[in-house]
């Protein structure tokens, strides 16, 4: 096996190919996704599995896995984070593995810190939370950019934005993901020796464009190889692919619809843990947590009172409830 992966190489792919491939239509897409799991599939004798969240993304492509092996496995994680829906939907699918995280949220966030901004700031704000004396260097490397040999690193800074967050009532931390979701599947890989399929886009965020660019779609290396097959989708292709199918997908999203010519959902836009922090200044119209306040009250009520993301979103700025509209 060391031998195959010595012979993997970096696509090193331009942004401009990538642009170009989501402008691509569908049934191409399809086609280039099918090689993409061909190889992959090859390489690694049948020893590979999907790993499946439930939401609409994963479900697009393990039904184009089962439609070339039909008997690759899922596997779910079930952190407890999820819509109640996701979970149903995921009983629904044959050949299932459900797997949990050894610690739950609640002790997560107790032990490490609420999940706030996104992956990077909660990392930096974290180091900068520690005591000096245990990461003097780190700390001012995140503080000025500068590291020990003296070289400006920019994306290594804390943005003045977010310095605040330092002096936060509250610990924040990026440890969430780590614990609860990729720690089982590192068990998984580690128990049956089964390689990953996931279903993550280059749209999603600048990190997974950054690895699709660097890598492409299959990433071949001794501890954490992937495959990402539909990397180069769009949301739209997602959407599409649901549509045109007729594939059935969580109740959650609600209903496909074509508005200004564009497909959008009728419910949720994401269905990632529904406790978490990141991204959610951003969203612009009513943000995740004022939807599920109409939603799901009950969930709603246990993330601000039991979890206390009240004050935590309140510290950053997020409103949680909706805005009543005067008649």
């Amino acid at each position: 096996m060391a031998k195959k992966i010595k012979k993997a190489k970096k696509i090193g792919l331009e942004k401009w190919e990538l642009q170009e491939r989501w402008t691509l239509p569908l049934d191409i897409k399809i086609k280039m996704t099918e090689q993409r799991i061909r190889e992959w599939y090859k390489y690694w004798n049948g020893e590979v599995y999907v790993s499946f969240s439930g939401g609409k993304d994963s479900t697009v492509l393990l039904d184009i896995v089962r439609n070339i092996y039909p008997n690759v496995q899922a596997v779910f994680i079930d952190t407890g984070l999820e819509y109640g829906e996701i979970r149903s939907f995921v009983k629904t699918i044959d050949n299932v593995v459900w797997l949990k995280p050894k610690m739950n949220f609640k002790k997560v966030i107790e032990k490490y810190g609420y999940p706030v901004v996104s992956k990077k700031v909660a990392r930096f704000v974290r180091d900068l939370k520690k005591p000096l004396e245990i990461n003097a260097k780190t700390q001012n490397l995140r503080r000025t950019g500068y590291n020990q040999n003296g070289f400006f690193c920019p994306s290594q800074k804390l943005s003045k934005k977010w310095m605040y967050l330092i002096d936060a009532p509250f610990d924040i931390s990026e440890q969430c993901c780590e614990i609860m979701k990729k720690e089982p599947f590192h068990r998984f890989v580690k128990e049956t020796g089964k390689k990953p399929m996931n279903g993550v886009t280059a749209e999603e965020s600048q990190m997974r464009e950054k690895m699709y660019l660097r890598n492409g779609c299959n990433i071949f290396r001794e501890k954490d190889s992937i495959s990402m097959p539909i990397a180069f989708w769009a949301n739209q292709d997602i959407l599409l692919y649901l549509k045109e199918k007729k594939l059935p997908y969580c109740s959650v999203y609600g209903d496909i619809i074509k508005k200004e010519n564009k497909l959008i959902t009728t419910g949720e836009l994401r269905t990632g843990c529904t406790f978490c922090c990141f991204g959610v200044h951003m969203e612009k119209g009513e943000n995740r947590f004022q939807k599920m306040y109409k939603t799901h009250p009950k969930l709603w009520d246990y993330c601000m009172n039991k979890l206390g993301l009240q004050d935590v979103l309140d510290y950053i700025g997020v409103k949680t409830i909706p805005r009543k509209i005067k008649h």
